[in-house]
């Protein structure tokens, strides 16, 4: 039987940099690419700045605090329940178990939100 290409098929030995044209299309195209995927002054990281509440920073008040608290545990207990209802009936009383203990803890953060005094 015979076969139209080689066996192994021939590869091109040429390096992209045997010749000037070669060099030029190669750093043309490096630089067009650290053009549109890397900007200049564009950190790679994420651009969105963490909440600074979470830095140490006594500054914060205790009202703030506690309505930051409430909402994350509000959250934290939605997502349980829609993650309880993906589940099997044997892992759905566990996760909605978890839920209430949040839930429980939700309520006890708007407790005390309710009776902070807040200062002159």
């Amino acid at each position: 039987m015979f076969k139209p290409t080689p066996n192994p098929p021939e590869t091109d030995p040429a390096s992209p940099y045997e010749s000037l044209d070669s060099r030029k299309l190669h750093e043309a195209a490096e630089r067009a690419l650290d053009h549109y995927l890397l900007p200049p002054g564009q950190i790679m990281a994420s651009t969105n700045e963490p909440e600074r509440m979470y830095f140490a920073n006594p500054k914060y008040d205790t009202e703030s605090l506690l309505a930051n608290a409430s909402e994350t545990l509000g959250s934290a207990s939605e997502m349980l329940n829609n993650f309880a209802a993906a589940l099997d009936p044997a892992h759905r009383k566990t996760a909605l178990g978890i839920a209430q203990v949040v839930m429980l803890g939700e309520l006890a953060v708007n407790q005390a939100l309710d009776n902070v005094e807040l200062k002159a």
